[in-house]
């Protein structure tokens, strides 16, 4: 018969809420946003210069969009940080603010890609069919965002469920940087997968291993985990199935036709 710590030690393995101080997380969430930073500026940096002499020019809604997704990262810093000088209550106050900024990029995320697109819709870099990466991107990042604040009253699921977010983000930065330095693109579909969303994969990792490690695996953050996962494998099938390409290009074409 198994004796009750083992049985209490098989209960536990997916915890529901942290048993330990939410103080425990704070520096591992510092970690992983220093991470994504990383990825974010050294993708963008290799990236800028090819997009101040992009031909046709971007959009304006784009640089709105690169200002505006700028800021988020900034606000989640401070949100982080705030956590971390345990102004706790001034983190609460500020994030019915970050909530609404997150609707402004609900906006302007959906309204860029397709000005992208249609900006070089008759020109070689066209590929209507990325936009199952930024749709799954987009679709993860608001799910994940409002999944964190029905359950800002568990800090450890909250603070879990806020970082994967942001991870769900990592992928336009990371993939710049490795298109940078593999610029022409794979086509097996599994390297392909790798290419885009080895920021994504990286951080689940090591998020994952660090939990797994100080035995503080949350369920929900397991769930967040395998949604993630599997929307990029969704969206990366998407974009080598021929059907999804013939009806983006539609869905573009539809727009620069009545929203130019």
């Amino acid at each position: 018969m198994a004796t009750a710590p083992a049985i209490q030690t098989s209960r536990t393995i997916l915890h529901v809420r942290g048993n330990w101080s939410a103080r425990e997380d704070r520096t591992a969430s510092a970690v992983w946003l220093g991470i994504l930073w990383v990825g974010t500026l050294a993708g963008f940096g290799v990236d800028f210069p090819r997009y101040l002499h992009e031909k046709p020019p971007p959009p304006l809604v784009l640089h709105v969009h690169g200002v505006v997704f700028t800021l988020w990262m900034l606000i989640v810093t401070a949100q982080v940080l705030l956590v971390m000088r345990d102004k706790v209550s001034w983190h609460r106050r500020f994030g019915w603010f970050a909530i609404g900024w997150v609707c402004l990029m609900g906006v302007l995320g959906p309204w860029a890609a397709m000005a992208s697109e249609v900006a070089t819709l008759n020109t070689p870099a066209a590929s209507p069919q990325f936009l199952s990466v930024i749709f799954g991107g987009l679709l993860q990042f608001f799910a994940l965002i409002a999944w964190g604040v029905v359950l800002r009253k568990n800090p450890a699921a909250h603070k879990r469920i806020m970082m994967l977010s942001m991870v769900s983000l990592a992928d336009p930065g990371f993939s710049r940087f490795s298109g940078w330095i593999w610029p022409n693109e794979p086509h097996s579909m599994v390297l392909w997968f790798f290419y885009t969303f080895y920021g994504n994969v990286l951080l689940l990792a090591l998020m994952t291993a660090w939990d797994l490690w100080l035995g503080r695996l949350m369920r929900s953050f397991i769930i967040g985990v395998m949604a993630m996962l599997a929307t990029e494998i969704v969206s990366t099938w998407l974009y080598f199935w021929q059907p999804w390409a013939v009806l983006t290009h539609g869905w573009v074409v539809t727009w620069a036709k009545y929203l130019g």
